[in-house]
């Protein structure tokens, strides 16, 4: 008898322990911010950056572990044959994690207020942009520690000769361009190139095996309704339409 899968259940489970993660992440990040020195921006920022650097190492490994164990749990409970050891993603380079920064702190650097390249950011307060700036990093290092956990799944999907697909499973409130893609169930398959995971998403990669039966969760099921009824067949305006269609029924 076929197993059943979900986005579901299980997903929604994973999903709570990735966002634990980057709860903590979060937590050691705003403990860092005391590196900065306003007075020395070009010594203290380096190090700052430095430091967070670390932090994403550390619970990008976390987010790649948790990833591994659900996946071998889903692996069990879908009673395919053969051995398969998870390998672990490896950490985002240090220049992506670096790049990342320095775009989350590019409005801290003084600027000429008369400069017409100065932006209405660049001219605010310091105080205001060093909050800002930290907004940003949180932002680019939560998805770079979660990308860890997603690409942890997606690489044992393309490696695994029992895996046969992924499926996108996306949180209750999540945007309308990750519940579009979640509604389209089992359809990545091995050679698919990335996740498609934008900053603030918290969607999870759930794999399939032979011989599996996926079933869409309640909430999915209710989007699709939604994307059939007001989206579907209107080329190049679905997503508009299906954002609109949330808004006032979701």
């Amino acid at each position: 008898m076929a197993t059943r899968v979900s986005d579901g259940g299980a997903a929604d489970r994973q999903r709570a322990a990735q966002r634990a993660v980057t709860v903590a992440l979060v937590r050691d990040m705003r403990r860092l911010r005391r590196l900065i020195i306003p007075s020395r921006l070009q010594a203290s920022v380096p190090d700052w950056i430095t430091a967070v650097r670390a932090l994403v190492g550390e619970y990008g490994s976390g987010s790649a572990s948790l990833a591994a164990d659900f996946y071998e749990a889903q692996r069990v409970a879908a009673q395919v044959t053969g051995r398969f050891t998870v390998p672990l993603l490896d950490p985002p380079p240090d220049d992506q994690v670096d790049n990342s920064l320095r775009w989350a702190t590019k409005d801290l650097w003084p600027r000429d207020p008369e400069d017409p390249a100065t932006t209405a950011a660049q001219k605010l307060p310091l105080d205001t942009r060093l909050d800002a700036a930290e907004q940003k990093a949180e932002a680019v290092t939560q998805k770079l520690v979660t990308d860890q956990g997603r690409g942890t799944v997606q690489n044992a999907v393309r490696q695994d000769r029992q895996a046969v697909a992924w499926a996108r499973s996306a949180a209750l409130g999540a945007c309308a361009f990750c519940r579009m893609l979640a509604i389209r169930g089992p359809v990545f398959k091995q050679d698919t190139v990335d996740f498609r995971a934008h900053s603030g998403c918290h969607c999870m990669a759930v794999p399939v095996f032979k011989g599996q039966k996926f079933e869409l969760s309640d909430k999915a099921k209710e989007w699709e309704r939604l994307y059939q009824q007001y989206a579907e067949g209107h080329s190049g305006d679905q997503l508009r339409l299906f954002r609109r269609a949330i808004a006032e029924h979701g």
